[in-house]
C-alpha cells in the first residue's frame, strides 16, 4: 500500500461516496487507506466536507459537532496526538429513551460524554477557558452511538476523520446544568446496560477536562472557516471505554452533577 499513488481530488470523490453508499446500504466497506492507500489529514477532512455537504444540500440540519479521539490510549493506537471531530445533524439527534433502530446501524457502540450547549458563538483565533464561559448555556449528560461504515472497525486516523468521526446518533439528557455548578474534572460516570454497571469514568478521562477538548475543537472550527454558534452542540468526547451494541436493550449513562440519560435500542 505504501507504493500506491496519493489520491486525486477526483478519489476523495470516490471515497465519498463509497462512504455514503455504505450508509445507504447498511453494508461496511473495506478501508479506505486499504483500497487507496495513505491519505492525509487533509484529504480525510476533505472526505469528510464532501459528505457533509450534500446532506446540507439534501435538506439536512447541521446542529453541532462531536470530538473524538479524547483518550490519549487511543490516540497512541492511532499514531495521532490531537483528537478528531465530525459533524451532527439534526437527524441524529434522539430523545432520551426514545427508540434507536438497530437495524438502520451497522456497528454501533456507545460512550458516555458530557455535551455543551452554546448560548454564543465563539469565533476566536485563540479560545479560554473564560470564552467558554460566556459561550456555553449549559451542560447536559449524553450519550454517543458511535457507529463505522468502515467494516469491522478496522479503522486508521484518516478513515475515522473520512467518515465524519465515526458518528451516527447522539441522546442528550433532560437536566442542563450550568457550568458553574459542575466540576466537570472530577465528575464521575457510569455507564450500565439493563441495570448492570459496565463502564466506570470521569471527566479527567477527556484530555484532562472536557473543556479542554472543547477549547480545541473551537480553535479549530474557527481555523476551518464554520465557527462554532449559538445554540451549537458540542459532544466533548468519552469519559470511559465504548462499549458494542451487540442486542435490543437499554443503556444507561449517569454523570455526577448532570443526572441520567438513556439509549433503548430495539
Amino acid at each position: 500500500m505504501e507504493h500506491m499513488p496519493k489520491p486525486s481530488a477526483g478519489h476523495l470523490d470516490d471515497m465519498a461516496a463509497l462512504l455514503r453508499q455504505a450508509e445507504r446500504s447498511n453494508t461496511p466497506i473495506a478501508p479506505l487507506t486499504q483500497q487507496f492507500g495513505e491519505i492525509s489529514e487533509v484529504q480525510a477532512y476533505r472526505i469528510q466536507r464532501i459528505n457533509t455537504d450534500a446532506r446540507v444540500e439534501a435538506g439536512e440540519r447541521v446542529v453541532g459537532r462531536k470530538i473524538g479521539l479524547t483518550s490519549p490510549a487511543v490516540q497512541k493506537q492511532l499514531g495521532v496526538d490531537q483528537p478528531d471531530f465530525g459533524t451532527l445533524f439534526a437527524d441524529m439527534s434522539i430523545g432520551d429513551n426514545q427508540p434507536i433502530a438497530l437495524n438502520e446501524l451497522l456497528q454501533p457502540k456507545v460512550e458516555g460524554e458530557i455535551a455543551l450547549v452554546l448560548g454564543a458563538d465563539l469565533d476566536f483565533e485563540r479560545h479560554t477557558y473564560a470564552d467558554l464561559f460566556r459561550a456555553v448555556d449549559h451542560a447536559v449528560a449524553a450519550i454517543e452511538v458511535v457507529d463505522s461504515r468502515i467494516e469491522a472497525w478496522r479503522i486508521r486516523y484518516a478513515d475515522t476523520v473520512a467518515d465524519n468521526g465515526s458518528s451516527a446518533r447522539f441522546v442528550l439528557g433532560s437536566r442542563p446544568r450550568l457550568l458553574r455548578d459542575l466540576d466537570l474534572f472530577a465528575c464521575s460516570m457510569t455507564l450500565s446496560r439493563n441495570g448492570g454497571s459496565l463502564v466506570a469514568g470521569s471527566g479527567a478521562a477527556c484530555l484532562g477536562n472536557p473543556l479542554n477538548a472543547a477549547l480545541w475543537l473551537a480553535d479549530r472550527m474557527v481555523r476551518e472557516g464554520t465557527p462554532l454558534r449559538a445554540g451549537d452542540v458540542v459532544l466533548t468526547g468519552a469519559l470511559g471505554p465504548m462499549v458494542a451494541v451487540t442486542e435490543a436493550g437499554t443503556f444507561d449513562v449517569a454523570i455526577e452533577g448532570l443526572g441520567a440519560v438513556r439509549a433503548t435500542f430495539v
